[in-house]
């Protein structure tokens, strides 16, 4: 008879260093082999056929298949829709166990439910493990054991308990031996998944203790090269540990930085625990602004043809290369809600197209506080004026002169809209939405 398996499915946690799914797989007294599963639900879904998400994560499990053959093992990877695969990895492989990290997101929740609804028939068990957090769902709670909604009391209460038991690394090397010896499987190309490479390389996968030291005074400086860690795509898909991050940002002289990783599991327990937030505000009564939603307003933000030369900076880069510096995220975030009155719903779901290092999280909570309907949001009167803060982050025009060169020539537009007038009317929309009596 053959020996069972356990099979651990990669999904955001591309790497074989500290992986908690992965160790108690390796753990678990079976001979164990990884899985991937190129998602058809989510790849047909994608408009583009060039798209650096798919090109990074099809380098990656490469990268992971290297790595596994070199120890005699292999990556079983597929491609298909998740039920389907797991009912064809069922009738070829004898499976004891099945071990994943948990996901928060509203989709994922819903597959990782109809897989262990599926491997439970089957008498096979399905184990989740916390791993791209820090701190799970439940774990930072107000003293009346509610999920905070306010940043700060949370932020608080998760340096508080950010114990070094928290940031220990799972030592995964030492059972190593316990993978499935078995010969290398093919990988799908780009090509047989039917997309196209876009050919740029992607940001190094560590940061500096410079960076990490100077973040504070670098980060908000969009014309810096490395003021930032640019570490968001391998942070998205797992390919850095979110422990060994925390524990090089905990050394630190300042920490901005550590603060920033708290801004991302507090983004992943909203989300968890108030699942509407992906199609809705947060706060329900910012669902009665009257959005003007004009398509050929919203075609120049897009473009970056606003006039406004830090937002169009912005919105070139993104386009361009897939990323855009975050405090340029709020700038022109900011911009297409108040300045153009125009949905938030459709520059998240730009943002979440065009975006390299997209995450529903973060992209959600981003665009929630700058529309002023989320969580700790910025209040509706803020109103980010696109030339002070372009003094006040790119005071020589590096940042903008490097995706703008039309900048000062006939060519470059005047701006769309006037500040002072659209701040004022963004102002009275809000106002007369928030202040609606409720039905």
């Amino acid at each position: 008879m053959t020996e069972p398996l356990s099979l651990v499915w990669l999904r955001r946690d591309l790497r074989l260093h500290d992986n908690a799914a992965l160790y108690y797989a390796l753990k678990s007294g079976r001979p164990v082999l990884p899985v991937f599963i190129f998602d058809r639900t989510i790849l047909d879904a994608l408009d583009e056929r060039t798209d650096r998400r798919v090109e990074f994560i099809v380098q990656e499990v490469n990268r992971l298949q290297n790595e596994l053959t070199a120890m005699g093992s292999t990556l079983v990877v597929r491609y298909g829709h998740p039920v389907a695969v797991w009912k064809e990895l069922i009738q070829q492989y004898a499976i004891g166990d099945v071990f994943a990290n948990s996901d928060y997101e509203v989709y994922a929740k819903q597959r990782d439910k109809a897989i262990a609804e599926l491997l439970s028939e089957h008498g096979i068990g399905f184990h989740t493990s916390k791993d791209q957090t820090i701190f799970d769902r439940d774990e930072i709670l107000s003293g009346k054991k509610a999920p905070y909604t306010v940043f700060t009391p949370y932020s608080k209460k998760w340096h508080e308990a950010l114990t070094d038991f928290y940031l220990r690394s799972y030592p995964t090397e030492r059972y190593f031996s316990h993978f499935h010896k078995t010969r290398p499987e093919p990988i799908p190309t780009l090509a047989e998944l039917n997309f196209k490479p876009v050919g740029e390389s992607f940001p190094a996968r560590s940061v500096s203790a410079g960076l990490l030291n100077a973040y504070k005074k670098t980060r908000d400086l969009p014309a810096l090269a490395h003021g930032t860690s640019q570490l968001s795509i391998h942070l998205r898909f797992g390919t850095i540990s979110i422990r060994e991050l925390a524990r090089q940002a905990q050394a630190a002289s300042e920490g901005t930085f550590l603060n920033e990783l708290c801004w991302r599991d507090f983004y992943f327990q909203v989300l968890h625990h108030f699942p509407h937030v992906e199609k809705n505000s947060f706060r329900p009564k910012y669902d009665r602004i009257e959005w003007r939603n004009n398509e050929d307003e919203f075609a120049r933000w897009c473009e970056g043809r606003t006039g406004y030369p830090i937002v169009d900076a912005g919105m070139r880069q993104l386009n361009t290369i897939g990323w855009m510096h975050n405090r340029v995220r709020m700038i022109t975030a900011s911009f297409l809600c108040k300045h153009l009155l125009i949905d938030w719903r459709w520059g998240e779901a730009y943002f979440a197209k065009k975006l390299r290092d997209y995450d529903l999280a973060a992209n959600n909570g981003g665009w929630q506080w700058a529309a002023g309907s989320g969580t700790d949001a910025a209040p509706y009167f803020r109103v980010f004026n696109p030339s002070l803060q372009a003094q006040k982050f790119d005071p020589k025009e590096v940042y903008i002169r490097h995706w703008v060169r039309e900048l000062g020539s006939p060519a470059y537009p005047k701006p769309m809209v006037d500040h002072a007038t659209v701040r004022e009317r963004a102002i009275a929309t809000y106002k007369k939405a928030l202040n609606q009596q409720e039905e």
